[in-house]
C-alpha cells in the first residue's frame, strides 16, 4: 500500500496567507482557492474588490490543476493551440492559467487556484501560495 502526504489546515492557511500577501503587495484584488488532490474545496478567500465570479473561477482552476495533475496554463495553451476538443473534457472547467498543483514527494496533494487579474498574475499569485507549502 502506498502512503502520501495530505494537506493540513495549517498548510491550507499558509498557502492562502502567502497568496494573499503576494496579491496585496502587487495591489491585485483576487480570489484564492485551495483544494485537495481530488479537487474538493478546502478553503476560499476573496479579497476586497474582487468580482464575485472570481470565487467560482479560482475554485475551478484549482480543481482542474489537481485533477489534471498539471498547471492549468498547459490546458489553456493546448486549447489555444487548436486542441479545442479538450473543452469537452468532463469536470475540467477551469482550463485557464492560474491553477497550480501542490506536489510533495512526487505526489499531487492539492492545488491553488487564483482568479481576478491577468493570467500571468493569477499564476504568480497561485505559485506564491504553493511555495509556502511545497518543499523546494
Amino acid at each position: 500500500m502506498k502512503t502520501k502526504s495530505v494537506l493540513s489546515l495549517d498548510d491550507v492557511n499558509r498557502a492562502l496567507d502567502a497568496a494573499q500577501a503576494e496579491a496585496e503587495t502587487q495591489g491585485w484584488a483576487v480570489a484564492i482557492a485551495v483544494v485537495d488532490d481530488g479537487g474538493h474545496p478546502l478553503a476560499l478567500r476573496r479579497l476586497d474588490d474582487c468580482a464575485p465570479m472570481g470565487s467560482y473561477i479560482a475554485t475551478e482552476k484549482a480543481r482542474s490543476a489537481a485533477l489534471g495533475r498539471k498547471e492549468t496554463q498547459v490546458f489553456e495553451e493546448m486549447i489555444n493551440g487548436g486542441r479545442q476538443a479538450f473543452l469537452s473534457a468532463p469536470v475540467l472547467q477551469g482550463t485557464m492559467t492560474g491553477g497550480v498543483p501542490i506536489i510533495v514527494d512526487g505526489q499531487i496533494v492539492g492545488a491553488v487556484g487564483v482568479s481576478g487579474v491577468k493570467p500571468d498574475q493569477d499564476a504568480q499569485t497561485a505559485k506564491a501560495g504553493v511555495g509556502a507549502i511545497q518543499p523546494a
